[in-house]
């Protein structure tokens, strides 16, 4: 398992990986992606240090976090979940990856692609961001306690009254609008997002289910090692040649996810999480959650790194 320090400098953006053959096609909240030239039907996912919360990039990053969440996404994507979904990984391995781009500059290579890129085989994106919720937190927690309802959907059992952090009986999938960079993400009911699959019902249940699935699979593996999801967030591709749901972007990080200690949960507060949950209640305490140009402090920089690698060492470690 590879090493990682909170003193490396944050990489921020990529500078020196494009080229002729290697042409920036867009910059999420976090990821880097290029295309090649000479062969559309692969993308390069990298990884920079960048962090989000509430929509906004902050304006420093975390040390060796794009590592961090790569190779944890590498981890579910070839280990836990891999017989679960075909997902969207062609190359992930560091000397291969250098092959097939025909990197010769060490330097450039090991400051923006190394443990940070994946190659992954590009498919038509299904336009949603499917978020599956296993305990009621977070914004889920306070529409509860104003309307008795998560996402506008009605809470099961109906006769049963939740506490903050308790665990659902049944998993729900409220699904999201996958906004452009600027723009927040929109919750929204289950008939809009057949109504954004183009009236597919079919293809929404397809999609849930295999959210759902996949959500239950992973959090009882982390239960094994003494991580709760709390939710999470997946990205789906679409392969019309095969009629398959392919899982893409990211998957079961600190990033997409709410990780807590399950040594010290408790029922009726807020929990110990080894997420981003640090920067959202620092945000929120000093104001200016949901403001451009905000710089996190030392501590919270380092908090956070150090949740990050936690979570990735203890999910990840053989």
């Amino acid at each position: 398992m590879p090493e990682y320090s909170y003193n490396a400098t944050p990489l921020l953006a990529t500078k020196q990986i494009a080229s002729e053959n290697i042409k920036l096609l867009a910059k999420g909240k976090v990821r880097d992606i290029y295309e090649l030239v000479d062969n559309k039907d692969y993308l390069l996912f990298i990884a920079t240090d960048r962090i989000s919360a509430y929509d906004v990039i902050m304006k420093n990053g975390i040390p060796e976090k794009g590592k961090l969440l790569t190779q944890l996404s590498k981890f579910w994507f070839k280990d836990i979940l891999k017989d679960s979904v075909r997902n969207h990984l062609y190359i992930d391995d560091n000397d291969k990856i250098k092959e097939f781009l025909q990197i010769k500059d060490d330097a450039v290579f090991d400051s923006e692609i190394r443990d940070r890129c994946l190659i992954v085989k590009k498919h038509d994106l299904i336009p949603l961001e499917c978020i599956v919720r296993g305990y009621i937190t977070g914004s889920g927690w306070k529409e509860y306690k104003k309307d008795g309802t998560i996402h506008g959907m009605e809470v099961l059992p109906k006769n049963k009254e939740y506490k903050q952090c308790e665990k659902l009986e049944t998993p729900m999938f409220t699904p999201s609008t996958k906004a452009e960079q600027g723009m927040h993400d929109e919750n929204i009911s289950i008939e809009k997002a057949i109504e954004i699959l183009n009236g597919d019902v079919k293809l929404m249940k397809r999609i849930e289910d295999l959210a759902l699935k996949l959500y239950s699979k992973a959090h009882d593996y982390a239960l094994t090692r003494g991580i709760i999801i709390a939710d999470t967030k997946f990205e789906f591709g679409y392969d019309k040649a095969t009629d398959e749901i392919i899982l893409v972007d990211e998957v079961l990080t600190p990033d997409s996810s709410r990780f807590w200690s399950q040594k010290t949960y408790e029922i009726g507060r807020d929990q110990d999480s080894y997420d981003k949950q640090f920067l959202r209640n620092w945000l929120t305490a000093t104001g200016v959650a949901g403001q451009d140009g905000i710089s996190m402090p030392e501590d919270i920089v380092k908090r956070t790194f150090d949740k990050y690698k936690e979570a990735y060492e203890v999910l990840a470690k053989n």
